[in-house]
């Protein structure tokens, strides 16, 4: 949360640069869901363009269902395979 200037409940407003290209998170954290991560990043104006893949080992698809719509460009359901690692090339710029 610190390296993504996101902090509890508030966005940073820093100007400095991000070298973040990619963010891969694990659904089930402690203290929060991949997904809350996803709205937090979504709903920041410095972040909001970088894409968000979450992983999980739960099979659910309402909640792969809700990440995709709120922006994932991503859901990968673990164990992820190696060819899946090679489609996130293309997210990172």
């Amino acid at each position: 949360m610190e390296s993504l200037d996101l902090v509890e409940g508030q966005y940073s407003n820093s100007t400095r640069e991000t070298n973040i290209n990619l963010i891969i998170t694990d659904y089930c954290m402690p203290g929060m869901t991949g997904y809350d991560l996803l709205k937090r990043v979504k709903g920041s104006s410095n972040l909001k363009e970088i894409p968000v893949v979450i992983v999980s080992s739960e099979n659910v698809p309402t909640r792969i269902k809700k990440c995709l719509e709120e922006g994932a460009q991503e859901f990968m359901l673990k164990p992820v395979k190696q060819s899946a690692i090679k489609r996130l090339r293309c997210h990172m710029s």
